[in-house]
């Protein structure tokens, strides 16, 4: 079975035990062409059905085909997905004989004509964690050719002037046989049932095609032959690094460099030699001592022309069920094509993709010399990012974020990222990963981009428009792994079944042959070795100077470690100093190309080791210190949902985590990896009488609340794409929209599926409940990034509590500013007096709105509803501040206003007018003091503003729309 299938589920190694099963099957009538009903049965006693958990008798089978060559395997179209088989796959049980049995008919079940060959193995409905059995393979049709020497597909390597043995055999009676090398016939026999040749003095590389023909039917059985090339050496040019060396002189020429310990030989096979690569080909091998590269120049090179090319690497000698010659892109590649991928990608997201060439096989590498670099703006070149501790980071995934899945979707909402106010962006990977809608944590090329989200001057072009926006880029990047496709996993692999995909061997100078930490996730990197600690730095090197890219977020730092193993958990969460080094030495690798870089890990650790980055280099000038991934999800969740047990959220504040000397805690209340707080509000929310928070309107109006006591508390923080508008979509809905939470196995839920749409199908921003949520977290996070007093020292009590308090206070700010903060909020479902506690009496602004407040007994509560906050100051916020008022203290608030403005009091009806009195827009509907008003529609100019109150008192108020 195409091992393809398995790594396109790239949670899939997270499980610990493999479950495969050997089964005794029967097929019915055993010799038998595309066109008869056959009996597949499988033993029953031969198997345990409770190993892989059926308890029904549901088994399923997943099967494939060939064509009359053995070559050209598709899968049966009834197969359904690895993780769901379809029904029309399953079995039929037959209890008396303890047999499962399944009948059909090749060409109907497989749906093409010109079978050879079919491949199938039995598992259950859900097949992670292996449970299946062991792949079968069937003849089809009455004419049958097998290849005794070499075996099909083989490559053979052999010394200039050697030679080769075939031998072939047919079934039903004598067959014509033509052996072709290169193209041309080099032996040929009409009339034989066992055929034999040796082809002597083989001084070049052969393709073999053995044509084999009875009647109207011709198999064909290929293979191949290398002749070791003797490699050259000679001692590599001064400046040259792996992968494509671009000549900047003279773009007809390009240096490869290969690093290949322990291989004999490498070829460089391309559109530049119609694939048929000779000895002027073959790499020469560094002469420097100790070195295991390889390099070759290329030239005759075309200026902007598309070329592919691989690297045929060879091994006199492999390792038992290693392959002699692996075909590979270049591991350091910046844009590969994929044969398994590239059909999947529309016209539209990556117009005048290159093609894959013909012919091929695996991932091929694109060379292009004489390419303009991408023309950066001023924005880019003298971007400042914003300070650590006021960052608000808004992590998304392309694939989720709008219809089209692409770059240019992320382009076109830009303003939705102003308005939000967040100053930076975290895309999820977007590194070359395996399959085209993933979350990209299946990386195997981690220096390409993956073309289905858009070609790398759309992802530079999104990155060049944050930054005139003020709006800085971090890259998600998944280094502790890489997945089967990756070359530096292929060149050194276990392969038995030769397929070209397989696990890394003890030779691997990468990986790990069993992952050292107990998260395993695809093929685990050695970070003690200096091929993975340079091939990391040459990632690290490309985002910053190639894309511009302000910031690495590290995907799972626990496995940074060759310290522990799958089954030890707690030596795997326990302080490691070899990870602690490395990590380190990777910060400071980035810093030395961006003193500024943003470094943040996702450890989700213990603070003893969290402290050592989060603390390291601190004090300089710029200040460091990797920002940790701050995991409060949970907590938050109890909170809005309205439950007073675990939401003590101390812990968001990084001098709350022991050990922490500055704000380097990026605090979430969601993301990527945690269940929505809306959905599991509506699913399980507390209620009281009427107020129920499992009413989507009532748990919507408390998220407001929730950005209030996480995003102001000093430090970075991030939100979840979508969360500003209340997005209630479990993350395990599938996407056909149902919801599958079955965590039991890995990759038997809906959490990888590609999620429904209805913030732009629905207009969300559009719904008066929702839009309060995204304005409000604006205003926020606008606080936040323009107010020196949310750089300040917070003060959150650890405690269980329903009605939270944070004191936020900056000594270092004059008296005469806003220099004190208090927040409240009441998430229980009753009203509540609450504590306030204010730092000392006199006049206090909500700075939500400005609208003053006396305060003369530091210690009286305030009244709030359920769901409600409070945000004071002690002064009033200069971050829209209103310039127009009138006497009785109704504001209109921001304005100037660009996409929304809000009232301080309730309303009936609003309309807004002209500055010439033509009636503009109305909103008839009552609406609560501080909802939003959508004026993104207006153009910009002055207006005036008509309130009419409950009592249908009116009153009027100027603004501008900018």
């Amino acid at each position: 079975m195409k091992k393809l299938l398995l790594l396109l589920l790239f949670f899939v190694s997270l499980v610990g035990t493999a479950q495969q099963q050997t089964v005794t099957y029967s097929i019915i009538p055993s010799s038998f062409g595309e066109n008869t009903s056959i009996t597949i049965t499988i033993n029953g006693n031969s198997f345990n059905e409770n190993t892989w958990g059926v308890i029904d008798n549901s088994l399923y089978m997943w099967s494939w085909s060939y064509d009359l060559n053995d070559t050209n395997q598709i899968d049966a179209p009834s197969n359904g997905l690895w993780t769901a088989s379809a029904d029309a796959s399953k079995f039929t049980y037959n209890a008396s004989t303890d047999t499962y049995t399944k009948t059909l008919v090749p060409t109907t079940y497989f749906n093409r004509n010109g079978i050879g060959k079919i491949g199938f193995l039995i598992k259950a409905k859900d097949g992670t964690g292996d449970k299946k059995s062991q792949d079968i393979l069937a003849e089809v049709g009455t004419f049958q050719v097998t290849l005794t020497a070499p075996e099909q597909n083989s490559t053979t390597i052999l010394a200039s002037g050697g030679s080769l043995s075939i031998a072939a055999t047919n079934t039903n009676g004598v067959a014509s046989y033509n052996l072709k090398s290169n193209g041309i016939s080099i032996n040929t026999n009409p009339n034989t049932s066992s055929y034999s040749y040796n082809h002597t003095n083989i001084t070049s590389n052969q393709n073999y095609n053995l044509e084999v023909t009875q009647g109207a039917t011709t198999i064909v059985k290929k293979f191949t032959v290398f002749v070791n090339p003797n490699t050259v050496s000679e001692t590599i040019p001064a400046g040259l690094v792996e992968g494509i060396n671009y000549n900047p002189s003279d773009a007809t020429k390009a240096t490869l460099v290969l690093d290949a310990p322990l291989k004999d030989f490498v070829y460089v096979a391309g559109s530049f030699n119609n694939w048929q690569p000779g000895v002027a080909y073959a790499m020469k091998k560094d002469a420097t001592a100790g070195s295991t590269k390889f390099w070759l120049e290329l030239t005759g090179l075309t200026s902007g022309t598309n070329y592919t090319y691989q690297y045929w690497v060879g091994e006199t000698t492999p390792i038992p069920n290693s392959p002699a010659l692996v075909k590979t892109a270049d591991p350091f590649s910046t844009l590969v094509l994929s044969p398994y991928d590239d059909p999947g990608i529309p016209a539209s997201t990556y117009p005048n993709m290159p093609v894959y060439p013909a012919g091929q096989d695996k991932e091929v590498t694109v060379l292009q010399t004489g390419q303009t670099p991408y023309p950066w703006s001023t924005a880019t070149t003298n971007f400042v990012k914003p300070e650590k501790e006021k960052l608000v980071v808004y992590e998304v995934l392309v694939r989720d974020f709008d219809a089209n899945r692409n770059f240019q979707d992320l382009i076109n909402r830009i303003n939705y990222f102003k308005t939000i106010k967040a100053n930076a962006i975290e895309l999820m990977p977007v590194m070359e990963f395996e399959g085209n809608e993933s979350w990209g944590y299946n990386t195997s090329f981690h220096m390409a981009l993956d073309k289905f989200y858009g070609p790398s001057n759309k992802l530079k072009e999104f990155i060049d428009l944050c930054h005139q926006n003020g709006i800085a880029v971090i890259l998600d990047v998944a280094l502790n792994h890489a997945f089967g496709r990756n070359p530096m996993v292929r060149m050194w692999m276990n392969d038995p079944d030769g397929d070209g995909f397989g696990s890394p061997t003890a030779e691997n100078p990468y990986f790990n042959t069993t992952a050292k930490h107990s998260y395993s996730v695809g093929e685990d990197f050695n970070h003690s070795s200096t091929y993975t600690k340079n091939y990391v730095k040459r990632v690290i090197k490309q985002w910053i100077e190639e894309y511009k890219i302000d910031g690495l977020r590290w995907d799972l730092t626990k496995g940074f470690t060759q310290n522990c193993s799958p089954s030890d958990e707690n030596c795997t969460n326990a302080y490691q100093q070899d990870r602690v080094d490395i990590l380190k030495s990777y910060a400071d690798y980035s810093w030395a190309l961006d003193p500024t870089h943003y470094t943040i890990f996702e450890h989700l650790g213990s603070d003893n080791e969290e402290k050592e980055w989060a603390n390291y280099r601190i004090s300089e000038t710029p200040s460091k210190g990797v920002m940790m991934w701050g995991k409060m999800a949970d907590n938050y969740n109890q909170l809005s949902m309205g439950y007073n047990s675990n939401n003590d959220i101390s812990r968001i504040y990084a001098l709350n985590r022991a050990g922490f000397q500055a704000n380097r805690v990026m605090g979430y209340t969601e993301s990527h990896d945690e269940e929505r707080l809306m959905y599991k509000n509506i699913q399980y929310g507390n209620s009281n009488g009427s107020y129920n928070v499992k009413t989507l309107n009532t748990a919507l109006s408390r998220m407001s609340a929730i950005g209030a006591v996480s995003l102001l508390v000093p430090g970075p923080k991030m939100i979840w794409h979508f969360g500003e508008l209340g997005y209630e979509f479990s993350i395990f809905t599938c996407n056909n929209g149902t919801v599958n939470d079955d965590t039991s196995t890995i990759s038997g839920d809906c959490k990888l599926d590609t999620k429904p749409q209805p913030q732009w199908t629905n207009n969300w921003l559009a719904n008066d409940n929702r839009n309060k949520i995204y304005y409000d977290w604006a205003r926020m996070i606008g606080l936040k990034t323009t107010e020196a007093v949310f750089s300040g020292t917070a003060t959150i009590a650890s405690a269980t509590t329903l009605t939270p308090n944070i004191k936020i206070s900056n000594g270092t700010l004059p008296g005469t500013t806003l220099k004190d903060v208090l927040i409240i909020a009441n998430f229980d479902v009753i009203a509540k007096n609450v504590a306030t506690g204010f730092q000392y009496a006199g006049s206090w602004y909500n700075l939500m709105d400005n609208t003053p407040y006396n305060v003369t007994d530091v210690n009286a509560t305030i009244a709030l509803q359920p769901g409600e906050f409070r945000i004071y100051g002690n002064k009033a916020s200069t971050l829209s501040k209103p310039k127009f008022q009138i006497s009785d203290g109704i504001y209109i608030y921001p304005n100037p206003a660009s996409s929304y403005f809000t009232l301080n009091t309730n309303t009936s009806k609003v309309q807004i007018y002209s500055i010439t009195g033509q009636l503009i827009k109305a909103f008839n509907k009552s609406r609560s003091k501080d909802q939003q008003y959508s004026i993104s529609d207006l153009r910009n100019g002055i207006y005036f503003v008509k309130i009419y109150n409950e009592e249908n008192q009116v009153k009027m108020i100027k603004f501008i729309k900018e």
